[in-house]
């Protein structure tokens, strides 16, 4: 993994106490200026050769090394402080660096230097007792030589260093009390640390990093452990059994790994716990009966697991909760029999994919500390009660693949919820009637909305008028439902609407030409600014194991959609469509349109998806085409096209499936040879404005069909994006099968 993709990847300390800010202090206050000797002229010496001065923002003009920046020296003028963090300093650390016998602090942090620390790094540095290297390019094994006796505090975080981490690189550190080397590409296993002789360790952190094998024993040994961290690794096997004898942690943290069995009883004995994140692992079994007696636990992330059973009511008990996460597993029960009143200080509660039942919990809305719901995909049933009104900072609530009725009941209670940016209602209230009518339009709620999705609902109407006062409105899904009626214009004012989901309807009418000056699609500056970009919960495109690392956590992060496709619309493309220059994903398919394809479409620079297939479709595709150098996926199957596939394109290197069923078409990819044209002939013009009326054949039966199986596959609002590589991936698959579900 590329250290950019790692270091991006890097959790947040969720600890309100931190461990950097007493290093802080120590380094301010141990720099203030004392009386003392003139500095040691090897001393000077070494440190000019040991650093690139020229390319930092360093200015060591004084003769006197120990008035220089960054430096602190001891009455007899030897240096024992060097601390140069964010310097820009380049080039390795030099080997003349030993010669500071003397140093005891030495932080040369975010910077960028890079080579390898020599095997006896530590070896002259006798009386070394802080030492931070991190957020640097090192790379190399660790070096031979054991960190000296006296050593307090090493971070050689988010580097590059590989290869193994003998033991012996510890055993002397008698001294240690935080040690991380997370953000690496170290391998093997985990250095096992016995605390008889390291008694006063504190923080260990060895996550995102290539360590294997198990969690080796004797973290029980450590009593004043309060930090464990080995998450983003592939440890596998159980937690270790003496853990629990750890009393002092208050955070273990072992995400995304492959550890297995069930969380031993034994937890209650951790009463200091305040986070326990062990999401994306094996785990299985119950969750321990007495969790409850963890009355400190404010989070317990315990997502992508294979946990069963039912909760615990002693977990009603941890009262100090702020995120309780315990999503895509195997857990059940009825949720309206467990009192969430008692977790008053709740932010967050994410149960999503699991086999929960009964009513939605009207005990929850006494938290009134929650900014985000999410109880989606399980198998919820009733109505929305005013309760909810309660959440006066509800920002962000999922509830879509339940069994809930009356949506005009829900939406006009929520129309109250000033706070709601998020509203995840797919595949619920089906067959009903979508809201609308004076008393919504005349509304003022909705006003921070960014994303409403009604996907899957089977919701009869049309679009409705209530939207169109949405100004933060970003995302709009009503796919996979039965509206009629046109796409109305006035969706093109909306400031901030960038993704559109109307597929698989019954929408008819023409492409409005007022779609085409969408504000957030024509330059980057158009869209309206919507507050902050952060989503409360991040939203997953799958179901499967590979969604808690392709998680969308920002609305940038969503690829910029339009998406029409299983629809009865007819008529040109309108050639103003090449003003969404922002547009990265346009699907079409399916539909009636006719006349040729706009060579303005290449104007869409950014475009990744193209799909025009199953229409009327006539003429040439237009050479211009080639110049959308993004475009992973493309298809103009189906239609009445006619000449050669442009030659020397990357049209070409796309499989003949993208433009079969085209009997005037020839080149490759397809097999049949073009014919020279003689002198008579003539070009169809690109803007030709030819109209067909017969039927596309749309296989309606069997896309009914494909629908009622993928039906609840897909999370929030279709092609989500962390990456170029994850996009090009999810639309092989949006091109191969009609969805697009939300979670």
């Amino acid at each position: 993994m590329p250290l950019s993709t790692r270091t991006m990847a890097v959790q947040p300390n969720h600890l309100t106490k931190s461990y950097v800010l007493p290093l802080f202090i120590l380094f301010i206050t141990s720099g203030i200026s004392t009386t003392h000797a003139a500095c040691s002229k090897m001393d000077q010496l070494s440190l000019f050769s040991s650093f690139d001065i020229a390319s930092s923002s360093l200015n060591w003009s004084s003769n006197d090394c120990c008035r220089w920046e960054g430096i602190t020296c001891d009455m007899a003028g030897r240096v024992t402080h060097l601390l140069l963090p964010s310097k820009r300093l380049k080039g390795v650390i030099s080997p003349s660096l030993g010669n500071l016998t003397h140093l005891t602090h030495l932080n040369l942090s975010h910077n960028i230097l890079s080579g390898h620390l020599e095997a006896g790094f530590f070896l002259s540095l006798g009386r070394l007792q802080i030492l931070d290297l991190s957020y640097n390019l090192l790379s190399g094994e660790l070096p031979l030589s054991p960190p000296p006796s006296c050593i307090r505090i090493v971070d050689l975080s988010s580097n590059q260093f590989n290869g193994t981490t003998p033991s012996s690189f510890l055993q002397r550190a008698w001294n240690l009390s935080n040690l991380n080397v997370s953000n690496n590409l170290l391998e093997g296993q985990i250095p096992s640390f016995n605390c008889s002789y390291s008694p006063v360790v504190r923080s260990l952190d060895f996550s995102h990093n290539d360590f294997s094998g198990i969690i080796p024993l004797g973290l029980g040994n450590c009593s004043k452990l309060e930090l464990f961290r080995a998450g983003f690794n592939s440890l596998m096997g159980t937690l270790p059994s003496d853990i629990h004898k750890a009393r002092a942690l208050e955070e273990v943290s072992l995400p995304s790994n492959k550890l297995s069995g069930a969380i031993d009883e034994s937890i209650a004995n951790l009463t200091n716990l305040a986070i326990l994140d062990l999401n994306s692992n094996q785990l299985s079994g119950a969750l321990p009966l007495h969790i409850g007696k963890l009355s400190r636990l404010k989070l317990i992330i315990l997502h992508f697991n294979n946990l069963e059973s039912f909760l615990p009511p002693s977990l009603m008990n941890c009262s100090s909760l702020t995120e309780l996460n315990l999503g895509f597993n195997q857990l059940e029960g009825d949720l309206s029999v467990l009192n969430f009143s008692k977790l008053s200080q709740l932010i967050k509660l994410d149960l999503i994919d699991n086999h929960f039942t009964g009513p939605l919990p009207i005990s929850v809305y006494s938290c009134k500390s929650l900014i985000a719901l999410r109880l989606s995909f399980n198998d919820l049933e009733g109505q929305l009660q005013h309760e909810i009104l309660s959440l006066k900072s509800l920002s962000f609530l999922s509830l879509t693949h339940n069994r809930l009725t009356n949506v005009t009941g829900a939406m006009k209670i929520l129309k109250d919820c000033k706070s709601l940016r998020v509203l995840i209602f797919g595949n619920n209230f089906l067959g009903e009637e979508i809201p609308d009518g004076d008393l919504m339009v005349d509304s003022s709620g909705f006003q921070n909305i960014s994303i409403i999705s009604f996907s899957g609902c089977q919701l009869t109407g049309k679009v409705p008028v209530w939207l169109s006062k949405l100004e933060k409105l970003k995302v709009l899904n009503l796919s996979l439902n039965r509206l009629t009626g046109p796409i109305p214009g006035w969706l093109g004012t909306l400031p901030s609407l960038s993704n559109i989901y109307l597929d698989n309807n019954f929408i008819s009418g023409e492409f409005p030409k007022e779609l085409c000056r969408l504000q957030a699609l024509r330059s980057e500056k158009g869209a309206t600014q919507t507050g902050h970009d952060d989503l409360e919960l991040p939203i997953y495109p799958s179901v499967n194991r590979s969604a808690a690392i392709l998680q969308v956590k920002y609305l940038s992060n969503m690829v910029i959609a339009i998406s029409l496709r299983n629809n009865s619309l007819s008529g040109n493309i309108p050639r103003d469509i090449g003003q969404l220059q922002l547009l990265q994903l346009l699907d079409i398919s399916f539909n009636k349109f006719s006349g040729n394809i706009p060579h303005q479409i290449s104007n869409l620079r950014n475009l990744e998806l193209l799909d025009l297939s199953r229409n009327h479709l006539s003429g040439e595709i237009p050479a211009s085409l080639s110049s959308l150098n993004f475009l992973s996926n493309f298809s103009v199957a189906y239609n009445n096209l006619q000449g050669q596939i442009p030659l020397g394109t990357q049209l070409q290197g796309f499989d003949a499936t993208a433009f079969e069923g085209n009997p005037g078409l020839c080149g490759s990819p397809l097999p049949n040879e073009c014919q020279k044209k003689s002198p008579g002939d003539s070009d169809t013009t690109k803007d030709q404005e030819d109209v067909h009326d017969s039927g596309n054949g749309i296989p309606w039966l069997q896309i009914s069909v494909s629908l009622g199986f993928i039906v609840g596959f897909w999370g929030v609002c279709g092609p989500l994006a962390l990456s170029r590589s994850w996009r090009y991936a999810y639309f092989k698959f949006f091109s191969n099968i009609v969805d697009r579900f939300v979670r």
